[in-house]
């Protein structure tokens, strides 16, 4: 009779999404992409943000308020080895226009190269394999160049 009322109580919680997680990842949430980027969401600041790592991890490459228009030169926010790293981007920009991220594949804001866009709302995307530019390649470790736009700038946004 216990076993039976351990099992009913189980199913009820279950029922209720009180379950206790399978496993530790799933109890700190680090088995799930999204929650190390929910961790630095900084709020509306201004910024957007790269890391080299899926889920805003692993290296930092940057961040800034502004533009770059090559990732891997000696000047601007984004300089050297960052170019074509980023594996997670974060818009934590302020909203009302020009609060639209567009990444490019190509330096200097080469459209024809590719791009995508992510919008304020989106707030991050935590796995750019997901995602190509508007020419089909693969969004992942390929970022040159960033500009902040306004939405109707782009005909392709990143989820």
């Amino acid at each position: 009779m216990r076993k039976l009322g351990i099992a009913v109580t189980v199913m009820g919680l279950t029922a209720l999404g009180l379950a206790v997680p399978a496993t530790a990842a799933q109890a700190t949430g680090t088995g799930a992409l999204g929650a190390v980027c929910d961790s630095k969401w900084p709020g509306r600041d201004g910024y957007v943000r790269a890391w080299d790592g899926k889920d805003c991890s692993g290296t930092y490459l940057g961040g800034t308020e502004s533009w770059d228009s090559d990732w891997g030169n000696s000047s601007g926010p984004f300089q050297g080895s960052d170019a074509n790293r980023a594996s997670s981007v974060m818009n934590s920009g302020f909203t009302g226009g020009r609060d639209v991220v567009a990444f490019y594949r190509l330096t200097g804001f080469d459209a024809p190269g590719g791009y995508n866009c992510l919008k304020a709302q989106e707030l991050y995307v935590d796995d750019l394999s997901r995602n190509t530019y508007t020419n089909g390649q693969n969004m992942n470790n390929s970022i040159s160049s960033h500009q902040w736009v306004n939405a109707g700038d782009c005909s392709r946004f990143m989820s």
